[in-house]
């Protein structure tokens, strides 16, 4: 059985939750984890983040301009891609040297 470390894990999460698209099965082949494995932290994950259950609607405040609401949600998806970047960045890296992340 593997260990991973807990950077790996919680940058396994990040990455799965920064894709609109990204299902648990491709997330854990491009890591090389099993689906089951991933699947697992993220409900970890869950546990520990407060509200993890419910969904909150994205609706602007009453009253609110809806240009500002789109800006922090582009800002919000910029910041979730950029996450992404270094962590593909950082298996890349760990891949072409053959060492563990």
């Amino acid at each position: 059985m593997k260990h991973y470390p807990a950077q790996f894990k919680a940058d396994a999460v990040a990455l799965y939750r920064s894709g609109p698209g990204a299902t648990i099965r491709s997330v854990a082949g491009d890591l090389g984890v099993n689906t089951e494995t991933l699947r697992n932290w993220i409900r970890a994950a869950d546990g520990r983040r407060p509200g993890a259950h419910s969904s909150p609607a994205a609706a602007a405040p009453a009253g609110g301009d809806g240009v500002q609401a789109e800006f922090a949600a582009a800002r919000k998806r910029i910041r979730g891609l950029e996450e992404e970047r270094e962590i593909l960045r950082k298996a890349a890296r760990c891949f072409a040297t053959g060492t563990r992340w």
